[in-house]
């Protein structure tokens, strides 16, 4: 029995990302572009019921894919359609409105979203009953436009009240630093972080400039497209999701994930990284050894987002290793590498490296190393789109945009507070140590 997890993609983003998704998902599960097992490995089709939906009433099982594809705009979801995978998913599974958000966070969170939302609930609803055990829901999206950040915003906080013990895992790919998509990004970005903070357990941030980094710095490509870098994003989304698909010497899921990786409820964002990453040229010349392969999981190259984990302190991280990796030589690499650097680990979370490790690699690789860290250094993300949130904000430039399709100003202070609440979240929790905590205790006894 597998337990289940529901994929929902949503906007333009969350689409190219998620066909990239998939397609490296049936290489994985040996199956064809139209979901039939061309395998010889029967553990690539033991579990393959994680997040697909075996269907074998004429002739050969078919996998369908567990995915909803949403989109206020027809157009990228009649590309799937028309492409390769057309006919891998079901057709009832593809939801699109006619008039498109227009990059505007209130169309998908409140006009244009509000009115497919029920439409959108009821296809969730069919794939969840169809389930043995549902162990959540992972939803992709980027949070710089309009129907990834305001649909899928309100999309969350939807499954939230009607799946409240599921676990709700995003990929939200978040702003870059420099290189900017729109002009009104920072204020759906900021928009949607406000709605994420309350209404989700796992936020894996990705930014598109971290991915092109590692495109044209290790891969060699000159000039990568959006195809490349979603090729890198769902590696480590196939990563995450290993020890539910296949068997291992120490498992880990969605809520292990959540149990080892969140020490308080709002800081749940997440750095992912992936190892290795090299020029497809320079392969054969190269061999990974576990510690290598661990000190390259927390090098900055191999992040994918752009923030330096060196200005700040981990809280926790997840290592899953993929391949032939002993437990020994995985867990005394992790150990050994705390060791070293372990000013950069909190002292008041003693063993905050959980380890997972899964004896089948990634296509095409001998073993793969994919870790998701919590880090204080995610503060800067945040402080970077406040900052851009509030020079724009403090003129009023494009909210009548926002206005206009209803929404009050009350909720862009309320966004900016509550960023500037986490920010400072996290600083008190860089700063802590473990003498202090005792004297907060005593006069706490003390009154």
């Amino acid at each position: 029995m597998s337990r289940e997890i529901i994929n929902i993609q949503a906007g333009q983003a969350g689409n190219q990302v998620g066909e990239r998704f998939w397609k490296m998902l049936l290489a994985e599960h040996g199956l064809d572009d139209s979901g039939m097992y061309v395998g010889k490995d029967p553990l690539q089709i033991e579990r393959a019921g994680v997040y697909f939906t075996p269907i074998d009433s004429t002739g050969p099982t078919k996998y369908v894919p567990r995915s909803v594809q949403i989109d206020l705009e027809a157009g990228v979801c009649n590309h799937i359609r028309s492409g390769p995978l057309g006919g891998l998913f079901r057709p009832d599974t593809f939801f699109t409105g006619d008039s498109g958000a227009g990059n505007n966070w209130a169309k998908g969170y409140y006009t244009e979203g509000a009115e497919l939302i029920d439409g959108i609930l009821d296809i969730v609803r069919r794939q969840s009953e169809a389930c043995d055990a549902l162990q959540g829901f992972q939803i992709i999206h980027s949070l710089g436009g309009g129907t990834g950040a305001g649909l899928g915003s309100l999309l969350l906080s939807k499954l939230r009240e009607e799946y409240p013990d599921r676990m709700l895992q995003t990929f939200s790919i978040l702003p870059s630093p420099n290189v900017s998509e729109t002009v009104v990004e920072p204020y759906n970005a900021l928009l949607s972080i406000h709605q994420l903070i309350d209404n989700c357990d796992l936020t894996i941030c990705i930014d598109n400039e971290a991915l092109y980094d590692i495109a044209v710095r290790t891969l060699k490509i000159k000039t990568p497209n959006f195809d490349d870098l979603n090729q890198l994003i769902s590696k480590v989304m196939c990563g995450v999701s290993t020890s539910l698909r296949f068997p291992g010497q120490l498992n880990g899921d969605l809520r292990k994930l959540g149990m080892n990786l969140i020490p308080f409820p709002r800081l749940h964002f997440l750095m992912p990284s992936f190892a290795p990453f090299y020029d497809p040229k320079a392969r054969a010349f190269q061999k990974m050894s576990v510690p290598e392969l661990t000190s390259s999981l927390f090098d900055r190259r191999n992040l994918l987002v752009a923030c330096d984990p060196r200005f700040g302190r981990y809280l926790t991280a997840a290592c899953i290793f993929r391949g032939k990796v002993s437990s020994n030589e995985a867990e005394t690499s992790v150990a050994q590498l705390q060791r070293k650097n372990s000013n950069l680990f909190v002292e008041w979370i003693p063993d905050n490296v959980s380890v997972s490790l899964c004896s089948v690699p990634p296509v095409g690789q001998p073993q793969a190393g994919i870790a998701l860290a919590n880090s204080t250094s995610m503060q800067e993300l945040f402080k970077r789109n406040l900052a851009q949130f509030s020079v724009m904000f403090k003129r009023r430039a494009f909210i009548h945009w926002y206005t206009g399709e209803g929404m009050d100003l009350m909720e862009f202070s309320e966004a900016e507070s509550n960023t500037n609440d986490l920010i400072s979240e996290y600083q008190q929790y860089q700063e802590a140590s473990v003498e202090d905590e005792e004297e907060e205790v005593e006069e706490a006894e003390n009154q």
